[in-house]
C-alpha cells in the first residue's frame, strides 16, 4: 500500500492514504517549499524521492493513481459488500461484469465526487458517487450502461450521482447505442434536496427524449423507490429478480401511516406483483445471473437504434417448412382450447421465442421471433384463457409491444382467434372503451411491414383491432376452419330472427336452422375472402411458408408520415 507523510499543522508526522492524499489543501501537494516521503509500495515501487528536493516521478504519480483508483473500485467499506453478497447480490460492477461481454467495460467519472456539505455529507464523498457508468459491449455491438451501487448511501441518486448518468445518456443518443440502467437505489438523497430531484428530472426527460430513437432497458435488482420508479417506467423493458428485487412510490411506511394497511415490501411492490397483477415487469428472473443473461438474449432482438433494422443471424430452419403438426395443435371446433405458444413455436425459426410480459394479460401472448433469421414481433390470441378474449389489460399489454415493435423497425404478425371484447360491468366501469382504443390505435399507427393470420374466429370489433385489412394491415390469410364476422352464428340468428323465435311452435328446431342457415352464408373464409378481406385462404401446414414469403415481400416497404406535432393517443 502507498502511503503518504506530511507534515501536520503541530508539527508532527501523520500516514495518509492515496485516496486522502489527493484530496489534501493545495499547501499540502508536492511543490517546491512543501515535500512529503512516500513509502515504499508492496510492487517496490520506491517513492523516497519525494524526501528530497525533485518532484514525483511520473512512475509514482502512476503507481498513486493504480492505488487511488483499485480503492474506488473496491470501495472503502468491505463490510457493505459483505453484507451485500450475504443478501444473494452482487456489487455495480459485478452485474456490469456479468452484463457485458469480457473486458469491454469502459468506465467514466470514476472520481467524480459529490459537493454537498450538510447533514454529514462533507465527511465523505467516495470516489464515483454511488453509480458506476459507462460502456461496452454485447456480443460486439456499443451499449450504455449505468449501475447503481447500493452500498454508498443505499443507492440514493444526488445531484453527481444523476449527472453521470445525465452524461452517458447524452452519449447513448449521440452515438445511437442502447441504454441499460441496473436499479438498486432508495430515491432521491434526501440531504441534497431539491439538487437531487432536479437530477431525477433531467433523467425523465432523457428517457423520454431517447424513446424510440435507442433502446432502453431497465433492470431492478433490489430497492426502486420513490421517484426512482419513473426512469424504468418511461423505458421499454423492465426486468426484475424474484425475491430480491421492489419498487412501489410510497413504502410499506408510508403506506401504514397513511391508510393503516400492514404490508410487507414483496407484497406491495415485489417482483412477482408487478409481473402478474400490474404488468410493470416484462421480465420476471430467478436471480441476478440469470436476470442478466436474459438482457444479453433480449438485445439479440433489437436493433441498436431506430435507424437501423434488428440484427440478422443464418438460419439452418428451412424457410419453406411445412407445419403439418398444427393440424393437430389447433381444434377445429372453436369453442376447444389449445395453447397459441405451440402454434408460434411451429412456425419460427427452430421453435426459439421470448415472451414478453409471460406471466400478465395471460389471454394475449406477444413474442419476439424469427422468421428466416430475421426479427418479428408476434401478438396472438391465447384461447387457453378466457377464451382468448380481448379486454383491459390485453388491449394495453399488446398495444405497448406493437408500438415498440414499430419504434424499432420490428415486422408484425398477427396470429388471429379472438371470440370478441370481454363483457361485463367492471370492463365497462374502468374504461375498456378508451384502454381497449390503445390497440386499435397501436396497429393503425404502425408503418412496419404487418402480416395477419386468423386460425379459428375472429367476432365483432376485436376481429377489427386484431390487425385487420381494414385497418392497414398489408396481408391478411385465413385457415379454412375460420369464422370472420360481427358475432357468432347462433347469436346472429337470435338478433336477426327474434320476431320469428318467439313466433315458432319449435323454436329451438327453427334456432338451429337458422343458426346454419346464417354459418353457411357468412360463418366461412370465402366470404371474407370475396369481398377482399383476406388476401387467401391457406393450407395451415403452409403457414411458416407465406408468412416468410410475405416478410421478404414487404421488406422495401415504405410510409409516408402526415406532418404533425404529435399524435393524440388515448393515453
Amino acid at each position: 500500500m502507498v502511503s503518504v507523510l506530511h507534515n501536520s499543522p503541530d508539527g508532527e508526522e501523520s500516514t495518509v492514504e492515496p485516496a486522502a492524499y489527493w484530496a489534501l489543501p493545495n499547501q499540502l501537494i508536492p511543490d517546491q517549499g512543501n515535500r512529503r516521503p512516500i513509502s515504499q509500495d508492496s510492487d517496490g515501487i520506491s517513492l523516497e524521492a519525494a524526501r528530497e528536493s525533485e518532484p514525483l516521478t511520473l512512475e509514482q504519480h502512476t503507481a498513486l493513481l493504480a492505488r487511488r483508483r483499485l480503492l474506488a473500485e473496491q470501495g472503502d467499506d468491505p463490510e457493505a459488500t459483505r453484507r451485500h453478497h450475504a443478501r444473494g447480490k452482487l456489487t455495480a460492477r459485478e452485474r456490469i461484469e456479468q452484463l457485458l461481454d469480457a473486458d469491454s467495460f469502459t468506465e467514466l467519472d470514476l472520481f467524480a465526487q459529490h459537493r454537498a456539505t450538510g447533514f454529514g455529507m462533507e465527511r465523505s464523498h467516495p470516489s464515483g458517487d454511488g453509480v458506476v457508468t459507462g460502456f461496452g459491449t454485447v456480443d460486439g455491438r456499443s451499449v450504455v450502461v449505468f449501475a447503481h451501487d447500493a452500498r454508498v448511501r443505499g443507492g440514493a441518486l444526488g445531484e453527481t450521482f444523476a449527472a453521470k448518468i445525465h452524461q452517458v445518456l447524452d452519449l447513448a443518443e449521440s452515438i445511437g447505442a442502447p441504454v441499460i440502467g441496473l436499479n438498486d437505489g432508495g430515491g432521491a438523497r434526501i440531504q441534497e434536496g431539491v439538487a437531487a430531484l432536479a437530477g431525477f428530472g433531467g433523467l425523465f426527460a432523457r428517457n423520454v427524449r431517447l424513446s424510440g430513437v435507442v433502446p432502453q432497458i431497465s433492470v431492478v435488482l433490489g430497492s426502486c423507490a420513490g421517484g426512482a420508479v419513473y426512469s424504468p417506467a418511461l423505458t421499454d423493458f423492465i426486468f426484475m429478480t424474484r425475491d430480491t428485487a421492489n419498487m412501489f412510490i410510497t413504502g410499506p411506511d408510508v403506506v401504514r401511516s397513511v391508510t393503516g394497511e400492514d404490508v410487507s415490501q414483496a407484497e406491495l411492490g415485489g417482483a412477482q406483483v408487478h409481473a402478474e397483477r400490474t404488468g410493470v415487469a416484462s421480465f420476471l428472473a430467478d436471480d441476478e445471473e440469470t436476470c442478466l443473461d436474459e438482457v444479453r438474449y433480449l438485445l439479440s432482438f433489437l436493433p441498436s437504434n431506430n435507424n437501423e433494422a434488428p440484427p440478422v443471424v443464418a438460419s439452418s430452419d428451412d424457410p419453406d417448412r411445412r407445419c403439418p403438426e398444427l393440424l393437430r395443435i389447433v381444434p377445429p371446433n372453436e369453442r376447444t382450447p389449445y395453447d397459441i405458444r405451440a402454434v408460434i413455436e411451429e412456425i419460427v425459426d427452430d421453435g426459439e421465442y421470448l415472451e414478453v410480459q409471460a406471466h400478465w394479460a395471460r389471454n394475449i401472448v406477444c413474442v419476439l421471433a424469427r422468421f428466416d433469421g430475421r426479427v418479428v414481433g408476434i401478438v396472438g390470441n391465447q384461447p387457453m384463457v378466457l377464451a382468448g378474449v380481448l379486454d383491459i389489460d390485453a388491449s394495453e399489454k399488446a398495444a405497448r409491444f406493437v408500438r415498440m415493435c414499430d419504434a424499432y423497425n420490428i415486422p408484425l404478425v398477427t396470429l388471429v382467434d379472438v371470440p370478441g371484447f370481454l363483457p361485463g360491468v367492471d370492463q365497462e366501469h374502468n374504461a375498456i372503451i378508451r384502454r381497449g382504443a390503445k390497440l386499435l390505435y397501436a396497429y393503425c399507427e404502425a408503418t412496419v411491414p404487418r402480416i395477419q393470420v386468423i386460425l379459428r374466429k375472429a367476432f365483432g370489433g376485436a376481429y377489427i383491432v386484431m390487425d385487420s385489412k381494414s385497418i392497414g394491415s398489408d396481408l391478411s390469410f385465413a385457415w379454412p376452419v375460420n369464422q370472420t364476422a360481427v358475432m357468432g352464428a347462433e347469436g346472429a340468428a337470435n338478433i336477426i330472427f327474434r320476431k320469428e323465435l318467439a313466433a315458432a311452435d319449435d323454436p329451438d328446431q327453427l334456432r338451429a336452422e337458422l343458426t346454419k342457415k346464417y354459418s353457411d352464408a357468412l360463418l366461412h373464409p370465402y366470404a371474407a375472402a370475396e369481398r377482399g378481406h383476406v388476401d387467401d385462404v391457406i393450407d395451415p401446414a403452409d403457414t411458416r411458408r407465406m408468412i416468410v414469403r410475405g416478410l421478404a415481400f414487404l421488406r422495401t416497404k415504405r410510409h409516408v408520415q402526415q406532418i404533425r406535432k404529435h399524435p393524440n393517443e388515448p393515453l
